[in-house]
């Protein structure tokens, strides 16, 4: 397993949070994007190619769309896991927190976004 680089996540999750109050986007809901993005880019980290995955924060209007990308070929599941599992659920996560996610294979590796609506 790769060391996860925590100031890396820091900066992650400020950028986002930056990005969101200036949108006006409620504080309960920049928690949920925050707590998805951490999934993301952990995941990213752990199973990805790349030491330091790419991370684009788009906005558009009423629409927030995160996608952190990596150059593994190897495309996420979302899938049920035994009770007692002890990792796996992070997309679960992802699938509770935000109104769509998904991935988009690209011509090295993929991107893994998820979009929140503000007026959801």
């Amino acid at each position: 397993m790769r060391h996860l680089n925590t100031p890396s996540l820091a900066i992650a999750r400020q950028s986002l949070r930056d990005t969101m109050d200036r949108a006006g986007w409620p504080s309960s809901t920049i928690f949920d994007a925050q707590l998805a993005l951490v999934e993301l880019l952990v995941n990213a980290w752990r199973h990805g190619e790349t030491p330091a995955p790419l991370v684009c924060i788009i906005t558009a209007p009423g629409t927030l769309r995160v996608s952190v990308s990596d150059e593994s070929p190897t495309l996420p599941e979302c899938r049920a896991l035994p009770g007692l599992a002890e990792s796996g659920r992070g997309l679960q996560l992802v699938e509770g927190l935000t109104h769509r996610w998904g991935v988009d294979p690209q011509q090295r590796g993929k991107s893994v976004w998820f979009e929140l609506d503000a007026a959801a």
